[in-house]
């Protein structure tokens, strides 16, 4: 299997940044965006990649944008993933040998984080994508990278707080959970479509590094200094998922509700938030030095001065 035309869908939000730019870094790929039709966001791409206007609600338009292409790669957010189930269906009536359906995170194969709500969409895209598979209608490969470090700091997600000089323990703090860069995850996926026949029809895992929160406290120390921090125990990972279990059932369904099933994916003991085995070898991927994630933490609090 060659994989040489790759589109993308998505391509405008940080995960598609960061993967077209991987894509033509590697200068292995003809690079196609596909932009929708109804999109109310402008976006500016580099010269030598090709924009096909699609509409999602056109299957015929659709399948014709997708003609020629080696493979689809999906970095859909959660609020546009229904349009995934038309883009891969266009795939498949277009003969698309690969698609990568947008995942980019939590380890949705673990039998305890996988009936998280929070997965609900993915896991019905998994099943659907695997009918598929099974028929040799279309391959797959499934990228599993854990949260994105440079985007999960900024946001709290690992209880760090470097505005105010804070970490929140979940659980003790002592939870180690693998996580990975934008730009790691990017590598990744160029790792698996140049490695097509190794990375057929399963998921890949990927870790920039493995780490704890107090790991983590005591990098953010060395990156921005020793003093004016404090460390705060917020509870455990059971009361958080079943706090958003219980807002869940009054019929809450803003992203803070499902940040509770998010935390116990990550750090909570038995849910695939540590990956065992690694495909790093495989797709090229070297681990992050310490002296590389404190600089990741420098970058991510200037930005938040800024």
């Amino acid at each position: 299997m060659s994989i040489k035309n790759v589109a993308i869908a998505g391509a405008n939000g940080n995960t598609g940044s960061a993967i077209i730019k991987a894509l033509l870094a590697s200068n292995r790929f003809n690079v196609t965006v596909l932009a929708r039709s109804d999109s109310t966001t402008q976006a500016t791409f580099p010269d030598n990649v090709e924009i096909r206007t699609v509409n999602p609600s056109d299957p015929d338009t659709l399948a014709e944008a997708l003609q020629g292409q080696d493979a689809v790669v999906s970095a859909l957010n959660h609020s546009a993933l229904a349009y995934q189930r038309a883009l891969l269906d266009a795939s498949v009536r277009a003969g698309v040998q690969r698609f990568i359906p947008s995942e980019y995170g939590s380890d949705t194969f673990n039998p305890k984080a996988a009936p998280l709500p929070l997965f609900k969409g993915k896991k019905a895209e998994q099943q659907y994508i695997e009918g598929l598979a099974a028929q040799g209608k279309i391959s797959y490969s499934i990228v599993i990278n854990g949260p994105f470090l440079d985007f999960c700091l900024p946001h709290g997600i690992f209880g760090a707080d470097l505005k105010k000089r804070q970490m929140t323990y979940l659980d003790g703090g002592r939870a180690r959970f693998s996580t990975t860069t934008l730009a790691t995850m990017a590598a990744a996926v160029v790792g698996v479509l140049t490695k097509a026949e190794e990375t057929k029809d399963r998921a890949v895992y990927v870790q920039g590094t493995a780490l704890t929160q107090r790991d983590l406290f005591r990098l953010s120390k060395e990156a921005l200094g020793e003093e004016g921090w404090t460390e705060v125990d917020g509870g455990t990972t059971e009361e958080k998922e079943k706090a958003s279990y219980e807002k869940l059932a009054k019929g809450e369904k803003n992203m803070g509700v499902f940040v509770g099933f998010l935390l116990s994916a990550v750090f909570r003991e038995g849910y695939g938030g540590h990956f065992q085995e690694l495909d790093n070898d495989l797709l090229g991927i070297v681990e992050m030095k310490e002296s590389e994630i404190v600089e990741t933490i420098k970058e991510v609090a200037k930005e938040q001065v800024a």
